[in-house]
């Protein structure tokens, strides 16, 4: 699967996409990245992608001709045996849920790649969103770029492909499974007593079918 992500800072994605399982998928061959400089298609010589609001109010917004021109360019980079879904981070976009995840990660195992635009400033030129298949928003507050949702779209897709996690049954026993507001149940390890706190002794007897119940009585809405 290959992820390509537009943005005016690709720097701040070097360390996420070089550290722990983001790491390792792209080690293993499961996944590769690849980061798009939106300055590279900036306008004139001095490479604007910005311009104020038509209609007035603060800030800047994105312009559209570099935003398409870079979804152009990275749909061409694109294998011909394969296709490429364009995603938009923003707050109009719809909540995105596991069950989105899901989805997006079973499409990389069938041919799909993804593009991800992070937008900037007070936001984008509207046009823009006609190049774009899917707007999602990963929650009710405001961030100064598209960077971070799209830091978590990805961990989210990534650790789902096969080999990424190592224990294939990890990711299938995790909260918010159905889409639902259930969260996993408590857990522990080593020490069994910490500070005078101990393990639920249900935990340390062996007994499975007591566990699993111990287990779904304490799994919750959020």
């Amino acid at each position: 699967m290959k992820i390509q992500i537009i943005t005016l800072f690709p720097e701040m994605f070097v360390k996420v996409f070089g550290s722990s399982m983001l790491w390792k998928a792209q080690d293993r061959g499961i996944v590769e990245y690849a980061l798009v400089d939106l300055r590279q298609f900036g306008i004139g010589s001095r490479k604007t992608v910005d311009d104020t609001p038509y209609g007035g109010g603060d800030g800047m917004l994105l312009k559209p001709e570099p935003i398409v021109a870079a979804i152009e360019y990275a749909k061409s980079q694109v294998a011909e045996d394969r296709s490429a879904r364009v995603l938009l981070p923003t707050p109009r976009g719809k909540q995105y849920v596991q069950s989105d995840a899901k989805r997006l990660a079973a499409a990389g195992l069938n041919g799909g790649d993804l593009i991800v635009v992070c937008p900037r400033y007070e936001g984008y030129d509207e046009r823009v969103t006609e190049y774009i298949d899917e707007q999602f928003c990963i929650g009710n507050y405001v961030l100064t770029g598209g960077e971070l949702p799209a830091m978590v779209l990805v961990d989210s897709v990534v650790r789902l492909l096969p080999g990424v996690l190592g224990g294939e049954a990890s990711a299938e026993i995790e909260s918010f499974q159905d889409d639902d507001q259930n969260i996993e149940f408590p857990q522990f390890t080593r020490p069994e007593v910490f500070r005078g706190r101990r393990v639920p002794e249900v935990l340390l007897n062996g007994n499975h079918g007591e566990i699993a119940k111990w287990r779904a009585e304490h799994s919750h809405k959020a």
